[in-house]
């Protein structure tokens, strides 16, 4: 499937098809928590990817702001995959620790989860 060469450049550049985990973070409608709170986890998410070396890299962990994740409760909700690791109240201490232990170590952090949903082969 061929890109434009300004299109390649951009997912050559953001090392999409290297990536070793992805992060969905809940910040935009304000039912599972307040939008300013969402809107620092997504700052501190992305300020801690990006000083532990995970951003534009091999084996990076790509991130993603969603607007909703239907879990309306106890948010931010994060959602990792691979694997489909959903999370509670990831802001503050408790992103740290999905950070730390989960995206850098590959460790899901049981006390934080919600659901456990891979997704299907096809």
């Amino acid at each position: 499937m061929p890109n434009s060469p300004g299109l390649q450049r951009i997912v050559d550049g953001l090392h999409l098809v290297d990536a070793s985990r992805h992060i969905f973070l809940c910040v935009g409608s304000g039912k599972c928590a307040p939008i300013a709170d969402c809107e620092v986890a997504w700052d501190h998410l992305k300020r801690r990817l990006r000083e532990a070396g995970l951003v534009d890299v091999e084996s990076a962990v790509l991130r993603t702001k969603v607007g909703c994740l239907r879990v309306c409760r106890e948010g931010p909700i994060a959602l990792v995959y691979p694997g489909g690791y959903w999370y509670r109240s990831a802001s503050g201490d408790n992103l740290d620790r999905i950070i730390d232990e989960h995206l850098i170590k590959g460790q899901p952090v049981g006390a934080l989860l919600i659901a456990e949903a891979p997704l299907g082969d096809g």
